[in-house]
């Protein structure tokens, strides 16, 4: 594999996110590299490797990087929190960027910006890991190939940040929204993440992020949905796990082999 091929999936996807393509993306919540090597290969613009709801630590969120960049697939980690530490361990492996949970105000935000940045930051420095190539970088040619490559996205989950939507969004190196529907949900009392509520809900957070030039993903339960959320201006989203990829696809099996006994 050449490097260009290796570099693909990370060099360019911060320029397409911030342009509003069309991007499709999944959980990775299974340790191992396994199920990053098979979504890259289909075609998947992204894998985001779950470190806030799956059993991965350090070890396995490098190794799920490692298969990313092989697959020429973008490769995000979800933290399981904003603090720095969570924040640059997944850079300084390799993360094309982060999905930042609970980012219900602006100082979030900023935490979550600066924890990302170097210029303008407070990005801890290395270079002799995958981001920095293993020490081929010189100092400032790496800070600025990360700067320039690495997206941040605040998840809104929390009521709370609903009355700051503007405000958030226009946070400088903020590149855009992960919408937390089940989170919210829960939190309001909502009959599911497809109510009318929940619904209204990602249509202010898309106008919101497009006021501020920033763009918008959304998990989606099925293709119709996520016309529905192209026509809000949402224009990222994610589409399940690996691990429900693999449920389904067992649960079809079975049923077909099943019906052979009767």
């Amino acid at each position: 594999m050449t490097e260009a091929n290796a570099l693909r999936g990370a060099a360019g996807f911060r320029a397409r996110f911030r342009a509003g393509e069309h991007l499709l993306g999944t959980f990775i919540k299974s340790p191992g590299i396994h199920s990053v090597e098979i979504i890259g290969s289909v075609g998947f613009d992204f894998v985001v490797l779950d470190g806030e709801h799956a059993p991965l630590d350090r070890a396995a969120i490098d190794l799920g990087l490692c298969a990313a960049r092989a697959a020429g697939v973008a490769g995000f980690v979800r933290v399981s929190s904003a603090a720095p530490t969570e924040i640059l361990t997944a850079l300084d492996c390799g993360a094309v960027g982060v999905l930042v949970p609970h980012v219900f105000s602006v100082e979030k935000a900023r935490e979550a910006v600066a924890a990302s940045r170097y210029r303008g930051g407070a990005r801890g420095f290395s270079s002799g890991g995958r981001a920095g190539d293993y020490g081929a970088r010189g100092l400032w040619e790496h800070v600025d190939a990360q700067d320039r490559q690495t997206t941040v996205i605040a998840m809104i989950e929390d009521p709370q940040a609903l009355d700051q939507l503007d405000a958030i969004a226009a946070v400088e190196g903020l590149d855009g929204f992960f919408i937390g529907r089940a989170d919210l949900t829960l939190a309001l009392g909502a009959e599911s993440p497809g109510a009318p509520q929940i619904m209204e809900i990602v249509r202010s957070v898309a106008k919101a992020g497009r006021a501020a030039g920033k763009c918008v993903c959304v998990m989606a339960a099925s293709a119709d949905e996520a016309r529905s959320f192209q026509e809000m201006g949402v224009s990222a989203f994610i589409v399940d796990s690996d691990q429900t990829f693999m449920r389904r696809a067992a649960t079809i099996a079975l049923k077909a082999f099943s019906a052979l006994g009767k």
